[in-house]
């Protein structure tokens, strides 16, 4: 049969497209596949199978997993701005995030949920990353995280007392491109480790509704257990860091399929950095002590059946770290193949997207980490071990060489 010179012509541009990679292995966030080949063409996955052309790239030192998924970060946060005026703050921050993200990458994260940056700057990444002029993770973010009025501040972009004018800010973090919703429900940040409740049930039922209306997600900061309560009781999508959470919260967290993102590794980082991060004497007495409880309610929900997904709540030096989450997993009881999937499937699906993300498919990102062993063996293969990333069919980290 006869084909227009110009239909071969394009037939030979889209082959020269695509790249084909063999790996020792390959987990696609479902299945090990041996030998696997992945082709990708442009942004995608093309096909993937246990046989593949003669010119694949050899990759068979490395097992291929889906690029990494980390639900809870703090990309804009950065140590030390004293340098920098209050005014010009906003575009320092962004500049001083590009470390962030590239070491974010190193981990074998592609995605990243952010909950909480000041003035828009995660917005202003995430649109740079997209257009190409920044180097870094997909990034689904949320602007302003709503707070109350507290010590007499208030009247910011995130401050909201009552269900109207939280319905009201949470339009407006909407209106200025935000992809998700965070809320702090409680108090509890870096050495606070209390957990008393912010927001009642009345105004975390707005928020969610709310969010919901607009097509949004919402997660819920609480590290107590009477703000978990009502934050699951209000339909939050996912929970951060709540510890001792009693077993009725937890079956309902069970029952409405909500996702619990409980963040330990993130204490185990101030604990570390104590000095670092100028704590007065003692304050690892009480991170220590949250620590041991927040892996306690961990296993709980874990045995009763929650949805996990990986947050590292990852902050100023933490970043490169961001996937020690799932060693505690293991801690907590799951297998490292459960532990892998709630930084894949079930981070994507907590995205609302299962269908590009976390699993190595024809038709999703080419987002893939090569790791050097077997994660199924050892989650420490997947944490210390990523030797290649790809996002989006370009390789953004290379320690093959």
């Amino acid at each position: 049969m006869f084909k227009p010179p110009f239909l071969a012509l394009f037939a030979l541009t889209l082959a020269a497209n695509a790249q084909s990679y063999k790996f020792a292995r390959a987990w696609d966030g479902e299945k090990l596949i041996p030998n696997a080949v992945i082709t990708i063409d442009h942004d995608r996955i093309k096909s993937i199978s246990s046989t593949g052309p003669a010119d694949a790239i050899d990759m068979t030192r490395y097992t291929a997993l889906p690029g990494l998924i980390d639900v809870h970060t703090h990309m804009t946060y950065v140590l030390d701005m004293t340098r920098i005026s209050q005014s010009g703050r906003g575009a320092a921050t962004v500049y001083m995030s590009q470390d962030n993200a590239k070491k974010t990458l190193e981990t074998g994260v592609t995605a990243v949920r952010n909950l909480g940056a000041s003035d828009y700057t995660d917005i202003a990444m995430r649109d740079l990353i997209n257009a190409g002029l920044m180097t870094g993770p997909r990034m689904y973010v949320s602007g302003y995280g709503l707070q109350i009025t507290r010590g007499g501040r208030g009247g910011g972009p995130q401050t909201a007392d009552g269900p109207a004018e939280v319905m009201k800010v949470v339009r407006q973090q909407v209106g200025a491109g935000a992809d998700v919703i965070k809320m702090y429900g409680s108090t509890g940040s870096g050495q606070d480790v209390t957990g008393f409740q912010t927001f009642t049930y009345e105004e975390m039922k707005a928020a969610v509704d709310t969010a919901h209306a607009l097509g949004k997600t919402i997660a819920i900061h609480t590290y107590g257990p009477t703000g978990a309560r009502d934050a699951v009781r209000a339909g939050a999508d996912s929970i951060e860091h709540a510890t001792d959470m009693d077993d009725e919260t937890i079956a309902e967290m069970a029952r409405k399929k909500l996702f619990y993102v409980p963040t330990i590794d993130h204490n185990r980082y101030y604990v570390d950095n104590a000095q670092l991060l100028r704590y007065p004497p003692g304050a690892t007495t009480g991170l220590n002590d949250f620590i041991r409880r927040n892996l306690e309610t961990a296993k709980k929900a874990w045995k009763a059946g929650v949805k996990f997904a990986m947050g590292s709540d990852v902050v100023y030096t933490m970043f490169g770290e961001n996937t020690r989450e799932l060693a505690w997993f293991v801690k907590a009881g799951m297998t490292p193949e459960q532990a892998l999937k709630t930084a894949t499937v079930n981070a994507a699906e907590l995205l609302h997207h299962s269908n590009d993300l976390g699993e190595l498919k024809p038709g999703y990102f080419a987002d893939i980490c090569a790791v050097e062993g077997n994660p199924l063996d050892d989650i420490d293969v997947a944490i210390n071990k990523v030797r290649w990333v790809m996002k989006g069919g370009k390789v953004v980290v290379d320690k093959t060489k």
